[in-house]
């Protein structure tokens, strides 16, 4: 009888340790790494003392919620976003990064999560009138390097000379001291960056431009590794269920007086 108890108890004490070594990895497989790059606001931006804000931070953890997994934010240079994504440093890029045909080639995509054209900003003295290849002949236009819109730059402005920067901010340092004629970028980065002190001063904005799908794309999108349909499904779902359930309304209207998620 003596021995019967002790192996109930240490076959007890077996079954707690699996339980307990299951759920463990079950915490682990329940946790989602986020790629952002932290200098793109107002949809990412990391401030001063270090803490991520914007418009992607709130959606990625809005969708984390929703799918009940722990997200882990990882800044990273725009440059080098798909090639860390592949190389396993996160699982996912929540980075106002276009769902294009070339990017397709390399990684896969959720669907969009929100979808707004590029634009062109110049300095308030500019005598730029058109946001054309035209209006921009012989201009120097400032862009961010790897981009949808620095790709729409030089292929339907090639008029334009196009100058390539590794962040938006230092496109926006040589706009305002008058070393680049114009700017180009997402309509929204543009105007909420009008709405600063020093864009304000310098600058305002010259006009949309009409997206051309395949330089474009099908909007912003969740970039996640080839393969991996579950994890896309998942965030499928949860942008769906957001969109249904008021929270993206709720994010949305935190930043922007109008719908992001487009047509």
């Amino acid at each position: 009888m003596r021995i019967s108890k002790y192996l109930t108890i240490a076959a007890s004490a077996l079954a707690l340790a699996v339980t307990m070594g299951a759920a463990h990895a079950d915490s682990h497989e329940k946790k989602i790494k986020i790629g952002t790059e932290g200098a793109y606001p107002p949809f990412n931006n990391l401030t001063s003392d270090g803490k991520l804000e914007g418009f992607d931070i709130d959606i990625a953890i809005a969708l984390c919620e929703e799918m009940k997994v722990k997200c882990e934010f990882v800044t990273n240079d725009w440059d080098g976003m798909i090639p860390s994504l592949i190389a396993g440093k996160f699982d996912a890029i929540i980075a106002s990064m276009s769902i294009t045909e070339e990017r397709k080639e390399k990684v896969d995509f959720s669907e969009k999560y929100y979808n707004t054209p590029p634009a062109i900003a110049v300095p308030k003295d500019s005598d730029i009138t058109e946001a054309t290849d035209a209006g921009l002949s012989g201009k120097i236009l400032g862009a961010q390097s790897s981009t949808t819109h620095s790709n729409y730059a030089e292929e339907k402005l090639p008029s334009a000379d196009v100058r390539l920067y590794p962040t938006p901010d230092e496109y926006k340092l040589d706009i305002v001291s008058g070393r680049v004629d114009a700017v180009v970028d997402d309509v929204i980065v543009l105007g909420e960056w009008l709405k600063t002190e020093d864009g304000a001063a310098c600058c305002k904005l010259l006009g949309t431009l009409t997206p051309d799908p395949v330089i474009n794309g099908e909007g912003a999108g969740i970039a996640i590794r080839k393969g991996e349909d579950e994890l896309r499904e998942m965030l499928n779902a949860a942008i769906a269920a957001i969109r249904a359930n008021g929270k993206y309304k709720e994010i949305n209207d935190k930043y922007f007086e109008v719908d992001v998620y487009g047509e």
